[in-house]
Order: structure tokens, then C-alpha cells, then sequence
């Protein structure tokens, strides 16, 4: 291959972004609030996922690196501190009254404690979190796989989605539409590289990397990442949650497939 040339995957992924690119750069006179314009976005996300998925298909891995690689500082971002009490609380006992709460389309709701999710079988994983606001950094990330716990749930038939609902508020929305979520697909529940994450690079999450536990979906970008996990939902549908798309930043017009 040619320095001049780029492997398929990368210029599909390229082209689709930069066909956006071309879309929203010409979105004047009201056009990116019409509801046919939207339509028209949502369906090219469409193509980019189905893309994607082709491309890359069910079982494909993100890159891992070795201990060498990994960064000497991981930026925090996001929410650096959910704000209220109850999660003051929660640092306060180190997390020993917290629970991840498991339910909707299953069969049997959890309520699992931060030595439940240790106790567990483990993965250890050295990936690259690449942000989309353009800087990237490379971790170790260790917890349980979350196929794990959606095994011990077990799934109704008609489940089709995973939702995480978290403990920061991002905003105060004017709908009250401002608690931070964000939700995947069960081929990217399933994927053997999707992990509830308790430690990074050897050592509990700090509160600004998330803690007690967050999610690391390794083929997508930082914001799929979600932080200070406090429920997982499993749903057939995404449309009645918050704003309908999906999650905090879908429902702000970023895309809700945001594999790389």
C-alpha cells in the first residue's frame, strides 16, 4: 500500500464524516432544524453503522497496547463530580453502600455491590480512548466483562438495548432532560472488549475517571464512555428514554453510533 493510499475501512469512515462535514457546513437558513433534514442525518448515520458493522463485523477487536504504551496522564473530562448528596455519601463510605441496579427485560433484576463486580471473572484491557474533541490516551482498564451480567440477568426475547444511567446531572435542562445516560446495542453489550470498569492503569477510578464503576465500549468514541454507572435498563426501544435518542449527547445532535 502507497503512502497515499488509506485501508477501506478508514476511508469509508473518513468519507462519512466528511460528507457531514459537507452537510452541516451548508446548513443555513433554518435547514439543520427541519424535520426532513434530520431525517436525512439520521439515515446517513444508518449507513455509517451498517458500514461499520460490515466492515468490521461482530467479533472485530480495538486495538490493545502493551504496558510501555500507556499514557503517563489520562485527562479527565466530563464531569469531574457528580453534585449532590447522595453521591457525596457514597465517596464517603468508599462506595460500600453503592449498587449497580440491573433491570427492565429480564429475568432476574440485580443489585450488585462493588466486591460482587470484583469478585467476578475479570478482564484486563490496555486500549486507546480517543475523544471527539481530538485528544486521545492510552489506559489500562480492568472489570468484569458486562456479557457476564447480562448473562446473570438473563434477557427476555424482545430485549434489544442496553442503557446506562448515571450519577452526574451534565446540565440543568430546561425539559429535566439533563441526567447524564447513554445506551448500545447488545452486538456492542456482548463484544468481549465491553467491560464494567472498576480500575485504570492498577488502581480504583478516581472520582473524576468515574468511580465507582463506568463503561468501556472499545470501538467507540470517549462519550459512549459513560461515567458514574449507578442502573443498566435493558430495553426493546430507546425512543421513550429522555429525548429519544439514545443518550445525554445523541439528544444534543452528536451521533448515537460513534464507532471508530
Amino acid at each position: 500500500m502507497s503512502k497515499f493510499q488509506l485501508p477501506r475501512r478508514r476511508f469509508l469512515t473518513l468519507g462519512a464524516a466528511g460528507f457531514g462535514s459537507l452537510l452541516l457546513g451548508g446548513c443555513g437558513d433554518g435547514l439543520s432544524e427541519s424535520p426532513d433534514f434530520e431525517s436525512f442525518l439520521a439515515s446517513a448515520e444508518n449507513l455509517t453503522y451498517g458500514s461499520q458493522r460490515l466492515l468490521g463485523g461482530r467479533r472485530s477487536l480495538a486495538r490493545e497496547f502493551s504496558s510501555t504504551a500507556v499514557s503517563p496522564e489520562f485527562k479527565v473530562n466530563g464531569t469531574h463530580k457528580p453534585d449532590g448528596e447522595e453521591y457525596a455519601a457514597l465517596v464517603e463510605s468508599h462506595f460500600a453502600d453503592w449498587r449497580l441496579r440491573v433491570d427492565g427485560l429480564i429475568m432476574k433484576p440485580l443489585a450488585l455491590s462493588l466486591a460482587d463486580l470484583k469478585a467476578a471473572p475479570q478482564r484486563t484491557q490496555i486500549t486507546r480512548h480517543d475523544c471527539v474533541e481530538g485528544w486521545s490516551a492510552i489506559g489500562k482498564w480492568q472489570g468484569p466483562q458486562l456479557a457476564n451480567v447480562l448473562n446473570q440477568a438473563q434477557l427476555l426475547p424482545n430485549a434489544r438495548f442496553v442503557v446506562f444511567h448515571c450519577a452526574d446531572k451534565y446540565e440543568e435542562a430546561s425539559d429535566g432532560n439533563g441526567q447524564y445516560y447513554e445506551s448500545i446495542d447488545l452486538i456492542d453489550a456482548f463484544h468481549p472488549q465491553t467491560i464494567l470498569a472498576h480500575s485504570l492503569n492498577d488502581a480504583p477510578l478516581t472520582v473524576g475517571h468515574g468511580a465507582p464503576l463506568r463503561l468501556r465500549v472499545e470501538r467507540q468514541l470517549g462519550y459512549k464512555q459513560a461515567k458514574y454507572l449507578m442502573r443498566i435498563e435493558i430495553t426493546d426501544r430507546l425512543d421513550k428514554i429522555a429525548r429519544g435518542k439514545g443518550g445525554f449527547w445523541p439528544d444534543r445532535g452528536y451521533e448515537w453510533y460513534a464507532g471508530i
